[in-house]
């Protein structure tokens, strides 16, 4: 089984850009990795279809906004008639989050912002994270949708001579694939759960509004982007501000808030689900709740780690589950956690720990 760490060699890729500078742009930035090797652009979405059709690339970078067919029409088309990982490039407004947090949902592996800048280092951040994303597409597989026939995994539980005390906060950190795994499972929380609920997702600036308004529209419970000052209620869930680094704190009533700060210069996410997570650990204890999803890299690895450490309980989605299985891989590598899940089991883990009792 692949680390993910070393993706295969002669990486095909396809770039669909209405957008000359654009295509030329994308082209350079992932030719210089010997490792990919762009076959092909185009310039509207029709050319895309036929050039998917033809040149059977492993990965297509779209355009979210292209004259004719868009690139979410675009996508539909691709996944219905020739699935394969398609990456999702969007401009920094609040209609291109919307059209790409929408893509996600039909099925794009991932997307990269659009914010080149030749003048700054913009251009070295969005390379990189554009070559990491196409070589963990290339890697990733496609996600088999349970039926409803499909029987629901085994949850396991933990040892009986291992007490675990109710869970008072839960502290969610995922990454690429996130969007979508969130889409699936927040809307299975019941809306009077007794704890509030932590995000972080990876997204640029200018995402994390719209997507805590989509996932609102989509769920029983309430989904608000995380403003500093907020006091964390139960039947809640807040998604960390992008752009700002997410800590809780304790209040002298006891009641514990949000507290929001810019990010240094050199962290590498901004939220980052390790913040975030060390400092539940710090004021909740054993009583925190640590889950850890779908994603590249190892954020989120020491605040798990921390929260086990404390007492509380760890969970991490299984690696069939997720699009791509690196955040919770460094965690289960260090033996961090308490339970392995499958994603459709993440919402009844949570209502387990947390005490829930349904109603009548």
């Amino acid at each position: 089984m692949s680390s993910g760490l070393n993706p295969p060699s002669g990486i095909r890729v396809l770039v669909a850009d209405d957008s000359a500078f654009m295509r030329t742009a994308l082209t350079r930035m992932i030719e210089s990795d010997p490792g990919l090797r762009v076959i092909g652009t185009a310039q509207t979405g029709t050319q895309a279809l036929e050039k998917v059709n033809s040149l059977k690339p492993d990965v297509v970078t779209l355009d979210v906004e292209m004259p004719g067919m868009n690139g979410l029409e675009t996508l539909k088309h691709i996944m219905k008639e020739s699935p394969r990982p398609v990456i999702m490039v969007s401009s920094l407004t609040q209609e291109g989050a919307e059209t790409t947090l929408e893509a996600l949902a039909e099925g794009a592996f991932d997307y990269c912002a659009k914010q080149l800048s030749y003048a700054s280092l913009d251009i070295v951040k969005i390379r990189d994270d554009l070559v990491a994303k196409i070589k963990a597409a290339a890697l990733s597989r496609p996600l088999v949708r349970p039926s409803a026939s499909t029987p629901a995994p085994i949850v396991p539980v933990l040892p009986r001579d291992s007490y675990q005390p109710t869970a008072a906060i839960v502290a969610l950190g995922t990454s690429t694939g996130g969007p979508k795994a969130l889409q699936e499972i927040l809307p299975m929380l019941p809306e009077d759960l007794p704890v509030g609920v932590l995000i972080v997702q990876h997204m640029p600036v200018g995402f994390t509004g719209p997507f805590a308004r989509r996932l609102d529209n989509l769920c029983k419970i309430s989904v608000r982007e995380a403003a500093h000052g907020d006091l964390i209620e139960p039947g809640v869930v807040y998604i960390a501000p992008a752009g700002w680094q997410l800590t809780v704190r304790r209040r002298l009533d006891s009641k514990v808030g949000i507290h929001l700060a810019k990010g240094a210069p050199n962290d590498l996410h901004v939220p980052s689900a390790d913040v975030m997570m060390l400092s539940v650990a710090e004021v909740f204890r054993s009583l925190a709740m640590g889950v850890i999803m779908t994603g590249m890299g190892a954020d989120g690895a020491r605040g798990m780690e921390e929260i086990c450490h404390q007492g509380g309980l760890t969970v991490g989605q299984d690696e069939p589950s997720c699009t791509v299985y690196g955040m919770p891989r460094s965690c289960a590598e260090m033996h961090v956690l308490k339970r392995v899940v499958p994603l459709r089991q993440i919402p009844q883990q949570i209502m387990q720990a947390t005490g829930y009792r349904r109603r009548q």
